[in-house]
Formats: C-alpha cells, structure tokens, sequence
C-alpha cells in the first residue's frame, strides 16, 4: 500500500502541532537567554519554536486607545480631579494663586530695561529683565556703577521711579547727572547697617511703586552684629546669612511689583588655590542661584589720549536668553559708556557700516578714517546716525 506525500505531510504538521502544545509551556518558563539562542539558531528549533508567542496577538491601535471607554471615563475623572484640587487651592490662598500659562499670556512675556550699550542690550536679549534680581560684579574702577547708573536713567527715561542704596557712601550726584540720570527725582539712602539696607530693599519692592532698586555694593553690607562687635572679634558667616534671608523674601514679591534689584558687587582672592581662578564674591552664594543675570564686567585697557577705558562684560548666567556672550564697549570719562560706538560696533558686524583698513565708509562712500573719528562723525551727524541706528534695530531686533 503506498502512502502519498500528503498523508506524510499531514502526519508531519500533526506531529509538530503535538510537540508545539507540549513544549510551548516549557518554552515559557526557560530563560530569555535560551530563548534568544533558539531564535538565533533556526536551524536547531523548528519553526514554531523560533517563533515569539507573544508576537500573534494584536496590537491594540490608537484609535482603539482613543475610542476606549474606560480612558475616556480614567481622563475625565481626572480632569474633574485637577479643578477640584485648583479650585480648593484658590478658595484657601485666594484667586490666582495657580493658573495655567496659556490663560495668561501676558505672564509668558519678560519686560526689560536698557543698559545704555546696544550690543550689550542685544546679548542680553533685550536688556536686564524687570521683576528679577541682577547681579555686576567685578574688579575696582572697571564700570560697575557706570553701568548701573547707565539702567536707572534708561529707567527714568520710560517714566520709572529709582532708588540708589549707597552702602559705600561713594555716590557722586555730578557725575550721575552727566550719565543721564535724573538726580532730583532718585531715591538715595546711605544706610548704617546691612540689615537696615536690605530692609529698605524690601519696603521699596513690597511698595510696587519703584521700577530699579541698585545696592551699591554686596561686600558694604555690614551687619549690625559686626558692627557692634570688637575689631578683633571673628563673626563667621554672618553676611551670607543675611544675603540669604533677604534673598528669600524679597525674590517673592519682585515678580509681582516688576521691580529690578541689581547688586553691585566686588571680588576677593581666596587663600591656597593653585587651579582655576581664586576670585571670589563676597555675600555668599545665595546672590548667584537668585540672580537671573550675572554679568562680569572688567577694564581691558585705557583708550587713548586718556579719554576713556575700553571694557569687557561677560554674561556669566542669563535665565531669559543664552548666557556667555562677551561685548566690548567704551566707557568715555564725564559722559559714560559710549554709545555711538556701541551702535558703530554692531553696524559694522552686520557690514551696514564697511570698514576697508582704517576707513569706515556708509552706502559707499567714506565718513571717517578711524574708530573714533567715525563715532566723532555719527555725533556731529545725528540724521546718519539715527538711520544706521535703525537699521540695525530693524536686523538684530525683529519686529
């Protein structure tokens, strides 16, 4: 009797569906080691033994996912959740204390302050972000309270309201006037003590009628303890504490007011480092996480004739547009930072204003043999430098 090929193979696969129903629960219980073994050695397993169990059951699509029941039910339930909660938050510290950004787009937008220096607004994003906490630091005669004074005249220019706590008592009303700022309308106070500064600082932001609040400077805020206490007396810490507490209250009501703080600052050595740099602030280190911008400005050389310094500001932090960019720009004597040259310097890297050699030539034709002579020439011609001053508005600042 002879027996054909289909008999053999249907004794074959009834043989193969035998073995699969009694070695698959084996299968399951081997180690995935094993397992990926047979399935990277077909030849040794049969088919339905390489084959991965799980791989025949469907996979549940998104649109079974978002036609689900139960997750439409899951998700209302915990939308319901979330406004109960909001809604309880709100009744227990009042309307506002929690809401989505999108309904308020306002809130998504940060105000800024000008500097005075176009380049440096521009790094900036802008300029210094108003409801924060700004901190210059650097070393002596490099533009700290320049700089400074340069934001409260910005400031008052706008219509704001300033105030000059002078720790060091080292203000000079002249040369502020000469920088722009309204010295008739500035809030000045020489305070004693550190903690009546910071007092001060406080008062002033919780009013939320000041717009620029500048300490002048970090290093003069002397506690009353240490004032109080002999010259050979060792008080450790005890202007980081106070640093700290104040950072703590103030940073609160700063967003609410709108009110820029901006800490002038100093630098120390500290003893014994051999890598890396040894400065050092001083006031601790609350000042730098509160701070959202943190500029280091320094003194690169004397312009000539004695007429100025040139300077160089880093943004070592900046929490409103990319940090560590560097600017350069002069700070004149009796009128402050340069701001023609500002403006030349930004003309000129946008190639609105073409330097051939020592030439500085604009739409083609020549206005001035030298730096100086061609900010010379945008002062004694303020039509020309109001137009380059747009158009490089119009190319770095769009909109």
């Amino acid at each position: 009797k002879k027996i054909t090929m289909n008999s053999i193979s249907g004794v074959r696969r009834t043989a193969y569906s035998v073995a699969a129903a009694t070695l698959l629960p084996l299968l399951m219980l081997l180690p995935a080691p094993c397992v990926g073994f047979l399935a990277v050695r077909p030849a040794i397993a049969p088919s339905f033994l390489t084959s991965n169990p799980l791989s025949a059951r469907p996979k549940a699509s998104e649109d079974s996912d978002a036609l689900d029941p139960r997750a439409d039910a899951e998700g209302a339930a915990k939308r319901a959740a979330l406004e109960g909660a909001m809604r309880q938050i709100e009744r227990s510290h009042g309307r506002g204390s929690i809401m989505r950004m999108g309904d308020v787009p306002d809130h998504m937008k940060v105000d800024v302050i000008s500097t005075g220096a176009l380049t440096l607004d521009i790094a900036l994003g802008g300029g210094l972000p108003k409801g924060r906490v700004v901190e210059i630091y650097g070393p002596e005669s490099s533009g700290k309270t320049t700089l400074a004074l340069h934001v409260i005249a910005s400031s008052q220019i706008n219509g704001g309201t300033c105030a000059f706590i002078d720790a060091e008592h080292a203000l000079d009303p002249k040369y502020a006037g000469l920088l722009g700022v309204d010295v008739p309308n500035l809030l000045v106070s020489q305070p004693d003590s550190g903690e009546m500064a910071l007092d001060v600082v406080d008062r002033l932001v919780r009013s939320g009628a000041v717009d620029v609040v500048v300490v002048d400077s970090v290093a003069a805020l002397v506690p009353r303890a240490e004032l109080e206490a002999e010259m050979a007396d060792a008080q450790i810490g005890l202007q980081a504490r106070l640093m700290s507490k104040a950072m703590r209250k103030i940073t609160g009501s700063l967003s609410t007011s709108g009110c820029t703080v901006v800490f002038l600052n100093q630098l120390r050595s500290k003893v014994g480092v051999i890598y890396g740099s040894p400065e050092v602030t001083p006031g601790g280190n609350a000042l730098k996480f509160y701070s959202s911008v943190r500029l280091d400005i320094r003194r690169r050389e004397i312009l000539p004739d004695n007429i100025g310094i040139k300077c160089k500001v880093k943004i070592v932090k900046n929490k409103v547009a990319p940090p560590f960019e560097v600017v350069h720009f002069d700070i004149l004597f009796g009128s402050g930072i340069d701001a023609m040259g500002c403006m030349l310097d930004a003309a000129q890297e946008l190639e609105i204003v073409v330097r051939r050699g020592s030439w500085y030539s604009y739409r083609d034709a020549n206005i001035a043999q030298g730096r100086l002579k061609a900010c010379e020439y945008m002062r004694e011609n303020p039509d020309v430098a109001a137009e380059v001053e747009a158009e490089v508005r119009r190319c770095l600042v769009p909109g």
